[in-house]
């Protein structure tokens, strides 16, 4: 069985390697990349990174390495990776790798053969691996399209990478949805399984698990902190943590997230959604007093920030002050979609946008609501629309192509396209 599974895994890396040589060379290859796989190899054509290169990324000292270690979230669920994935890694010659947001490797553990490979390719503690430095990769690849991804053989951009296979999955923050790093398992192509990366996926599914509880104890003890103080406020209030999520309330409904300012300190700020309110220091918290006085009427300017591959933000400022959030990549794509189209748009006319089918509403709505907790009154509705008096500025990539790159939604794909090929009859 084992040799017949060598057997498969040949004569795959063998159709896959011809495809990649069809790709680079410009002709359309008899067996179709995947697309995951096409849309990455187009990025790495589009930044320039050498497919038949010896990539050597660069390393990071030692000391860098354990203060990013130390600082890393990730190191609170090392134990929950171990415990999933080294027990079998070994065993199946594969090794496991965790890589920061920043795609630098900080642990690498595992079959120790492998691990000597895997240093003659530069895939050790401190390297760069992000994609746009390595080609398409276990590591790279998973942070840019948010999803876990495998990368077999030849799939891999760079040809000194198509010995081997991996797959990684993304850790994300369950707090605000921001990238932790990648868990990846690699090793030769012939050791790996079709279930390797549900396998993956699952264990990075226990670490943001692992997470959400972690900071459910941590609300908890605001919680102890601000009850007795609550007590005693008249008027509203609201106690939250330092990324706005809410520990307790007196006099209003529970929110469950605030969105607050981007740099949070004590005194007077408008808060989306709440208004204008008194925001103190409360453990590792704040304690928001909400002002009962009007809000200004004045026009506000919103800024949507596509420019980036990742890390999308969008803006805010007025006469009551300015706030700025990062954006998740379903936020970012709705607010790209409202932009675009001021007039507005239906539910059902926005899930068409996003996913061909009019018929996803549920969704839509539901994502939409979480957009306005932090938006307010600036997102209105029948239509889904930006308020009239918000002047909106959208700030989008120089590279049609870097438009949201790691969305499927139908209508980004669409404007990537359309403004590829208007580029080009303008060059033309």
């Amino acid at each position: 069985m084992r040799q017949l599974a060598a057997v498969d895994a040949a004569r795959a890396a063998r159709i896959l390697s011809e495809v990649r040589d069809a790709r680079l060379a410009g002709r359309h290859p008899r067996i179709a990349p995947r697309p995951v796989i096409e849309q990455s190899w187009g990025r790495m054509l589009r930044v320039g990174v050498d497919p038949d290169g010896g990539v050597r990324p660069g390393v990071l000292s030692g000391d860098e390495v354990l203060r990013r270690r130390e600082s890393s979230p990730l190191r609170e669920v090392l134990p929950v990776l171990r415990q999933g994935l080294l027990s079998v890694a070994d065993t199946a010659r594969h090794i496991m790798v965790v890589a920061d947001e920043d795609g630098r490797v900080l642990w690498r553990e595992g079959s120790a053969p492998v691990l000597r490979k895997a240093d003659g390719l530069g895939f050790a503690p401190g390297a760069d691996w992000r994609e746009d430095v390595v080609g398409t990769n276990g590591v790279g690849t998973p942070a840019v399209v948010r999803r876990p991804v495998q990368v077999f053989a030849s799939e891999h951009f760079v040809a000194s990478h198509a010995e081997w296979t991996c797959a990684g999955a993304p850790i994300t923050d369950p707090r605000d949805g921001r990238l932790l790093g990648v868990v990846d398992i690699s090793g030769p192509l012939e050791t790996m399984h079709p279930a390797t990366l549900a396998w993956v996926d699952a264990v990075a599914k226990l670490a943001e698990a692992r997470l959400r509880e972690r900071h459910s104890g941590e609300l908890d003890r605001l919680r102890a902190v601000a009850a007795p103080l609550l007590a005693r406020v008249g008027g509203r209030a609201v106690a939250v943590d330092r990324d706005g999520w809410t520990a307790a309330v007196t006099g209003m409904p529970y929110p469950g997230r605030v969105a607050l300012p981007r740099d949070c300190a004590p005194g007077r700020h408008l808060v989306p959604g709440l208004g204008m309110c008194g925001v103190e220091p409360l453990g590792d918290g704040w304690l928001l007093r909400i002002a009962d006085e009007p809000l200004p009427e004045d026009s506000a300017r919103i800024v949507l920030d596509l420019t980036r591959a990742r890390g999308w933000t969008v803006a805010v400022s007025g006469g009551a002050g300015t706030w700025t959030r990062e954006l998740s990549p379903r936020h970012a794509e709705l607010l790209y979609l409202l932009a675009i189209h001021r007039k507005g748009r239906s539910a059902a006319g926005l899930a068409t946008d996003m996913f061909g089918d009019p018929g996803r509403t549920v969704t839509v709505r539901a994502e939409l609501s979480r957009v306005r907790r932090y938006l307010g009154c600036l997102l209105e509705h029948r239509p889904y629309r930006f308020c009239e008096r918000a002047e909106v500025t959208l700030l989008l990539p120089r590279d049609p192509g870097d438009l949201l790159p790691a969305s499927t939604a139908p209508a980004v794909i669409g404007a990537r396209h359309f403004a590829a090929s208007s580029s080009a009859d303008t060059v033309t």
